[in-house]
């Protein structure tokens, strides 16, 4: 397991990071115990959850499992903005919902203080100079150690990096964001604007809620029981009417034939072309499993070459709108 500073702050984190957002939901807790200490087992020292994961029952099983560890040994992250409630001010990046979800979240994790504090979200309804002050004096009372966002736009980074620094507020240290090779779309300013101002970048969905697994391939008619399957059924984003496209399958018809050659899993070369982007810090492990994860984890202690990382960034390359192509076209000109 390599480690790498997350953005500019002296934190220390695993470049993969247990997701625990099954915790409770697909995955009971004595399971998620065992996939916990076979992350733990592999090097791994960074754990992400979210108050809103099963109602705080991710929580809740994480720190039934921190009780019998040396605290100071992980980097715990978890999340504030959604609904866990159905009351106007139970959900959201406002003052009240911030400060009530973390005390909330930290007796549910058995821990006084959380390493990282994510914004899970972009909050329209809430002026950013808000829920950064907010975050600012639970930095300053000791309950988290740093600020972070999660699903922010560029514009939504930039702003809130240029309010650090003119305006004095505890700076966000990373960006989580969905990534993977059929979601490129970060490259075009996700990923830079992390990098011109030192935030790390935490890639959730590297495996596209199952697509990139091995599990979907050409000539299946319907999903079988699983992720994209419920995904269908309530909509989400990563749906089988939204990705049954032959862009996707050219992606998993390479990977395939890449994880054959290399003897890899396709999980395994999918996720080792992430940790081969310079920019990305840590990889969110999402399985449900333990064989899923111990499989997962066989991504580590090797690395795809050149070859094999070009032929994966060109089939799943998407074509760039205006201005991107634009700005493209006109590089060092």
């Amino acid at each position: 397991m390599q480690y790498k500073k997350l953005g500019n702050s002296g934190l220390i984190v695993s470049e993969l990071c247990m997701g625990a957002m099954t915790f409770g939901r697909e995955t009971p807790k004595e399971e998620s115990f065992r996939m916990l200490d076979m992350y733990v087992e592999s090097g791994g020292n960074f754990i992400d959850t979210a108050n809103v994961y099963s109602k705080g029952v991710s929580e809740e099983i994480l720190g039934e499992w921190l009780k019998k560890q040396k605290r100071d040994e992980f980097v715990i992250a978890t999340k504030v903005r959604f609904p866990m409630g159905d009351k106007p001010n139970q959900s959201g990046l406002g003052r009240k919902h911030i400060t009530e979800s973390l005390e909330a979240s930290l007796k549910r994790m058995n821990t006084d203080y959380t390493d990282v504090f994510y914004a899970h979200a972009w909050d329209d309804n809430t002026p950013l100079e808000e829920t950064m002050e907010t975050f600012s004096d639970l930095v300053k009372q000791g309950k988290i150690r740093h600020a972070a966002v999660s699903n922010y736009g560029a514009r939504h980074v930039q702003k809130a990096v240029d309010f650090s620094t003119f305006k004095g507020y505890t700076p966000y240290i990373a960006l989580q964001a969905k990534y993977n090779l059929v979601i490129r779309e970060p490259e075009w300013e996700l990923l830079p604007v992390c990098e011109e101002n030192g935030l790390g970048f935490v890639v959730w969905g590297p495996l596209f809620g199952g697509w990139l697994s091995g599990r979907y391939q050409r000539g299946m008619t319907e999903p079988p029981e699983g992720r994209i399957k419920e995904a269908e059924k309530q909509d989400w984003f990563e749906k089988w009417s939204r990705y049954n496209v032959e862009t996707t399958w050219k992606i998993i018809d390479k990977l395939m034939e890449i994880s054959a050659r290399r003897g890899k899993s396709p999980a395994q070369v999918a996720l080792n072309w992430l940790l081969n982007k310079k920019h990305v810090t840590s990889l969110i492990l999402g399985a449900s499993k333990l064989r899923h994860l111990e499989d997962n984890l066989g991504c580590i202690g090797w690395s795809l070459n050149l070859e094999d990382m070009t032929v994966l960034d060109e089939v799943s390359e998407i074509e760039k709108p205006y201005p991107y192509d634009f700005l493209e076209m006109v590089k060092g000109v």
